[in-house]
């Protein structure tokens, strides 16, 4: 299995100190975090794409770049590209430059937004959100697989045997499909072929299996073959030495991240809500690398997927604390998992 880390890079408060970084010093920890990642042997690193200030992450494809230039061998994936807002010739193009500058290391996941900013922002109508989404991934498939294309659609002007340049190095940008739950996304993505990338930042694990199983499903009966299929899974991690010490380490950054993401919605996430979201049958990666290992391999039970990356750095998380956790998930945990996923 891969193992990865990605980030949403949020810009919150410290919880201790009350300090936000600035964005120049977030997307330096962002880097740095990259290099670790790559130094201690992790497969995945993905940052993801929002709008708004407080977020430092506009442009995965440049800060990916920057990072390609400072590592080796990591995939470089987007967590996730918001597919409905952005024109899918130049995503390719800026993926398939990024490809060119890495090696080949270029990846993409793709999802519909959990925001909605970017909306107004480019210029589209949320009204068409599922619209846009089913045209652009099409249209980046075709991109992907024809160096000329002729194409025409609803929401962007016709290509006439256009040029798609410059071409990855990799024979395709491998393509992933963001899913948080709706079925009819997990179908979208088996019946086109591409990788299926679960969300899951709680509850029981069990209940994104009928998302795998359609997935699956609907692949097959496209005429897909079952080894070119992918599932990774996603979700909030933090690791200690103790599941009890990593409770009680995490619980001011997580409850300080949905804090100030649900103000709008005055939600809150008391310790007791935490302590159940953190119980050893859920899926939220709290604890001891024991734990994050017996819940990793309990998944892979369920689903036999062949990815997992977390998402460590929210909530205004200091880097150092940040880099701790990389380095736990890198050499204590990863090892395990592989090898047991392995035999």
């Amino acid at each position: 299995m891969e193992i990865g880390i990605y980030t949403l890079a949020d810009l919150g408060p410290n919880p201790h100190t009350g300090k936000t970084i600035s964005a120049h010093q977030r997307l330096e920890e962002i880097i740095g975090a990259a290099k670790l990642a790559d130094d201690l042997g992790l497969d995945v690193f993905g940052v993801g794409e929002h709008h708004r200030l407080d977020y430092a992450v506009s442009a995965p494809a440049i800060v990916l770049s920057a990072v390609s230039q400072v590592t080796q061998r990591i995939k470089l994936t987007t967590t996730t590209t918001v597919l409905n807002t952005i024109d899918p010739v130049r995503l390719f193009e800026d993926f398939a430059t990024l490809d060119l500058l890495s090696n080949g290391r270029a990846e993409i996941i793709a999802g519909r937004g959990a925001f909605i900013e970017s909306f107004p922002l480019f210029g589209f109508d949320v009204n068409q959100y599922d619209e846009l989404f089913e045209e652009n991934i099409e249209l980046f498939l075709k991109l992907n697989a024809e160096e000329r294309v002729t194409w025409s659609g609803r929401f962007r002007s016709p290509l006439q045997n256009a040029e798609i340049a410059p071409r990855p190095l990799q024979k395709e940008i491998p393509i992933w499909v963001g899913v948080g739950g709706t079925p009819e996304s997990a179908a979208r993505a088996g019946r086109l072929g591409t990788g299926l990338a679960l969300a899951i930042l709680g509850g029981p694990p069990i209940r994104f299996k009928s998302l795998v199983d359609i997935y699956r499903q609907a692949a097959s009966q496209a005429g897909h073959a079952p080894e070119s299929l992918k599932v990774g899974v996603t979700g909030h991690a933090y690791i200690s030495k103790t599941t009890q010490q990593a409770k009680d380490e995490y619980y001011a950054y997580h409850s300080n991240y949905w804090g100030y993401l649900d103000h709008q919605r005055g939600m809150s996430t008391s310790r007791a809500d935490f302590e159940i979201m953190a119980a050893p049958e859920t899926a939220l990666f709290v604890g001891s690398s024991e734990q994050i290992i017996e819940k990793i391999l309990h998944q892979y039970e369920l689903f036999g997927h062949q990815r997992f990356i977390a998402q460590m750095d929210i909530g205004g998380m200091p880097f150092e604390k940040v880099a701790e956790n990389i380095e736990r998930l890198a050499t204590e945990v990863a090892p395990v998992v592989r090898r047991e996923t392995g035999k």
